[in-house]
């Protein structure tokens, strides 16, 4: 029996599942190729969404946990938990002897991954390099890419700027974003087919998701880290005074997460708003159909730029995280002034700027790069000696 070619896929935070996990289905499913899953970082912490619980639901086994976040979500921590990943994840690609990593855009501590890989001489895999935005992410994205062997970006503007910083054409390859294999499986069954409040329980405000609801997801800017309380607050009193039902989502573990918590408790617990109700984390399908039935979303989520263009759902991206950043007609873009906010919701209600995109994908990423991982040949192979 031949050789399977094994890929090591590095799992670090709640959005990263999502966007890869069509991926890691085709390669588990593929009979030339074996899965190695390894989650790390936020992805483990129930703070964060325990996202951890939802992959081992969908049936994949996990070859190695990897407990890497310090306290402090500053940007001492941020940097510590980075060399934290690099150390442990040198470890585990040790043991595990891959045949090749596989790390996921640009979060933060996805530069451990590369580092920790590429270090060893094991081709690394990047997912949605290439891109432009605000935030330290630009500066990771580009740096996995210029650290990585194998590229899979998600439109043609980013396969033209991945190969302008001099990556091999050869191994750029433009597949979509696996993220919109979910949203169309999404879109063939749209309905709100279960109840979050049941399955997913939340705090705060009672109200029913068979009436209009808007939903928020905003995470904290790391190169504005000292704004990010007053950020929050912004929004929160702009949905407060619409009182509308909205489903609101807990921040990512950025630098500047901790502002945008205590912004958050602070106002629930001085206002106590009755139509917000808050949540760490849903499985990528169910938020996907939260997010197809709501008036619109608002906040700063790169789901807002992908997924919400697909899906037609109209958004409101407040501030600078998604700077720059190829998107659909389906967003309207605004800073972080209260009345602009406000203007902008309300127009997405009354006259919804709802044109799906297929921007970023038609939805058959999972399969293309699992094919291309087990047909192409590898760059250079681990066993290199200096």
């Amino acid at each position: 029996m031949s050789h399977k070619r094994k890929i090591c896929a590095v799992i670090t935070a709640r959005p990263s599942y999502s966007r890869v996990k069509t991926v890691l289905q085709a390669i588990k499913d593929h009979e030339a190729l074996e899965l190695q899953l390894v989650v790390a970082g936020s992805a483990l912490l129930d703070r964060y969404g325990n996202a951890v619980n939802f992959i081992e639901k969908d049936g994949f086994t996990i070859n190695e946990k990897v407990f890497i976040v310090l306290e402090g979500e500053n940007k001492t921590a941020m940097a510590k938990t980075t060399g934290l990943g690099v150390m442990e994840l040198a470890n585990v690609f040790y043991n595990l002897q891959p045949d090749a990593v596989l790390t996921i855009a640009d979060r933060f501590e996805t530069i451990a991954t590369s580092i920790a890989a590429s270090y060893q001489n094991i081709p690394l895999i990047h997912l949605q390099g290439g891109e432009v935005t605000g935030n330290i992410d630009e500066k990771v994205r580009h740096a996995n890419t210029k650290l990585a062997d194998i590229h899979f970006v998600t439109s043609e503007d980013a396969k033209s700027r991945v190969i302008k910083l001099g990556e091999n054409p050869t191994y750029v390859f433009n597949t979509g974003c696996p993220s919109i294999d979910i949203a169309a499986q999404v879109l063939n069954n749209p309905n709100l087919d279960f109840d979050p409040f049941k399955k997913y329980g939340g705090v705060g405000g009672v109200f029913s998701e068979k009436e209009d609801y808007l939903v928020v997801m905003q995470h904290p800017v790391t190169t504005e880290y000292n704004d990010a309380k007053e950020a929050i607050l912004k929004t929160l009193r702009v949905i407060d005074d619409l009182q509308i039902p909205t489903f609101w989502f807990w921040p990512n573990v950025d630098a500047g997460a901790d502002g945008t918590s205590n912004g958050i408790r602070s106002y629930r617990e001085k206002n106590n708003p009755q139509h917000i109700r808050f949540f760490k984390n849903m499985e990528p399908e169910d938020f996907l159909k939260l997010l197809v039935n709501s008036k619109c979303l608002i906040g700063n989520s790169s789901v807002g730029i992908r997924e919400c263009a697909f899906l037609g759902v109209p958004v409101v991206n407040i501030g600078t995280r998604q700077n720059r950043r190829l998107r659909g007609s389906n967003v309207i873009d605004v800073m972080y002034d209260e009345k602009s906010i406000k203007k902008a919701i309300i127009a997405q209600i009354e006259n919804p700027k709802n044109k799906q995109s297929k921007v970023y994908g038609t939805g058959t990423s999972g399969k293309q790069i699992a094919n291309i991982l087990a047909t192409t040949s590898l760059p250079f192979h681990k066993t290199i000696m200096y």
